[in-house]
């Protein structure tokens, strides 16, 4: 519940990048109503002594659709103050429409949660209403708007088609939906050309909403996938995001200097280019991401149908192994199968084992022999690929154009939750910036907090959020800067970020003293509108 409250002796980081202030912050209802030195009064306090007072953080990529619909508290995100959730890479729980309806009702019985949403504002309202931790905001998914009409098919979309896709996103974006959000690494996205994508993008400039993409290639034609996205924002006159800014394969690391001045000249330009990243060396996905896109053609189903035959097989591992690839190789990008750490799926065996590891115990000549198996065995497997460096992320971190994000769900550190496959970067990415990066001077802690808060929430059209100023909604992370920590690791994930001391969202603390108070202060957000209220305590 709400009830005006006072965060007493912080130093307060507004979220612009301003200079640390000594402040008290006095919210009332669901808005900071004053910054600076409050009397005492019978108000309730937040201690905030000895701690920094940041505006609640804003993951723009997180996976956290199915995990909020089991737990709403959100809590490996909480943790690390996080306040405000961003759905839509590639796929959304809405709009859910024509031939998408049976592929949803199919993902909800593989999931176990809900998937078939015929709006986006449907499924954020069902969760502000039964009560979230986080705020929920939502890109529409471009796999949406193919899947309504061509389901999984690798083919275009037919100009009537097209039109009615077009029509679909005007009406969710004028109903407030951040933009449109795409994966083109995987099927069905990656059969969407550039016409298509470009066609979309001219709707959302309409709106001034954002084009934001996992790029169709992250590793041998970075430069070529990034200038793909760079010229639909040209093209169509959208804003434009790149999905964690990265350069897969130790051969392609260089190409991540190349890439940044390709985005600063764009910047210099008049686009207005940004991206994110998460902290770590090593992505995560589906080990079917390393089958070559054309195979995916008809589904996941499909593609293992079609893996029990000997002479598809022989192809796909040709595929793989072909020099010069014309698409993403997770394979070839993770340096092959020592550099695939399988997390966990329905196979338990294998959890925590390198695919090299695998095939090794399993006796196999051939370790895409144990991919392929692998693929047809278990489709819930997720693996971490070490294809980046060190050096790279922080490269990244060093452009202020860059925002965070965690591209994972927010977890339970307890049963049955801790028994998913998960990346640590589910429970640290946000903690890891915080305390490491800040810690070695990558970052100043200042400009830390301006890029999960004013900067993603600017980007993201969010009306009065990202900022510590009066007017402002009473998101709050409240940390001690010398103590926070992400103790998450691949061999051990579920595991607490250190270091948060209160959270506040819309006015409900929802963590106080280091711990969970299970109020559940989130809403559903818009593009540039006045959020719906909710409140409610987790059950």
């Amino acid at each position: 519940m709400r009830s005006d409250l006072v965060v007493r002796g912080g130093l307060v980081a507004d979220g612009t990048g301003a200079p640390l202030r000594r402040a008290d912050v006095l919210v009332r209802g669901d808005r900071i109503v004053h910054v600076g030195e409050v009397p005492d009064t019978d108000v309730p306090e937040a201690d905030a002594a000895g701690a920094l007072v940041a505006p609640g953080f804003i993951n723009v990529l997180s996976q956290a659709y199915e995990s909020l619909q089991r737990d709403p508290r959100g809590l490996s995100d909480l943790y690390q103050g996080v306040t405000t959730e961003v759905f839509g890479e590639g796929y959304s729980l809405g709009p859910v429409e024509g031939r998408m309806r049976a592929i949803a009702k199919d993902y909800a019985e593989r999931t176990h949660v809900r998937h078939e949403w015929p709006r986006i504002n449907d499924f954020l309202n069902h969760m502000a209403d039964a009560g979230v931790g986080p705020n929920v905001a939502s890109f529409v998914g471009a796999d949406n708007l193919r899947m309504a009409f061509a389901g999984q098919q690798d083919r275009p979309l037919t100009p009537d088609e097209l039109a009615a896709a077009r029509r679909l996103l005007d009406e969710e974006l004028a109903d407030g939906a951040l933009g449109l959000g795409s994966a083109l690494i995987y099927a069905p996205g990656m059969y969407a050309s550039t016409d298509e994508l470009t066609a979309f993008a001219e709707v959302l400039a309409e709106h001034d909403a954002l084009y934001i993409s996992h790029i169709r290639n992250e590793s041998d034609s970075l430069l070529e996938s990034l200038d793909e996205l760079i010229g639909i924002a040209e093209r169509s006159g959208a804003r434009a995001e790149v999905y964690h800014l990265k350069a897969a394969g130790r051969d392609n690391w260089p190409l991540m200097a190349s890439a940044i001045q390709r985005i600063e000249e764009a910047r210099a330009g008049g686009l207005a280019v940004t991206a994110n990243v998460y902290p770590y060396e090593a992505g995560a996905t589906g080990l079917d991401a390393c089958v070559p896109p054309r195979f995916h053609d008809g589904g996941p189903d499909a593609l293992r149908g079609k893996l029990a035959h000997e002479d598809f097989r022989e192809t796909v591992k040709e595929a793989i192994r072909a020099p010069g690839a014309d698409w993403d190789n997770c394979y070839k990008s993770a340096g092959g199968a020592d550099g695939i750490l399988l997390l966990g799926g329905n196979t338990c065996e294998w959890n925590g084992m390198t695919l090299a590891q695998v095939a090794t115990r399993r006796g196999d000549a051939d370790p895409l022999d144990t991919l392929l198996d692998i693929v047809v065995a278990d489709s819930q497997m997720i693996i971490a690929l070490f294809e980046m460096t060190e050096e790279n992320v922080r490269l990244a971190l060093r452009s202020p154009w860059v925002s965070v994000c965690s591209d994972a769900e927010a977890w339970t550190a307890s049963p049955p939750y801790t028994d998913a496959p998960t990346h640590p970067r589910a429970y640290g990415s946000f903690a890891r910036v915080l305390g490491p990066y800040v810690r070695d001077g990558v970052l100043r802690i200042e400009d830390a907090v301006r890029r999960m808060t004013s900067l993603p929430a600017r980007t993201l059209r969010l009306t009065d959020r990202g900022v510590i100023r009066e007017g402002a909604f009473a998101d709050l992370a409240i940390f001690e800067p010398d103590r926070v920590r992400d103790l998450a690791t691949y061999s051990h994930p579920h595991q607490y970020a250190d270091g948060m001391r209160h959270v506040i969202i819309n006015g409900v603390v929802a963590f106080r003293g280091g711990k969970p108070t299970d109020e559940l202060g989130g809403r559903a957000l818009r593009r540039g509108t006045r959020p719906t209220t909710s409140g409610f305590r987790a059950r």
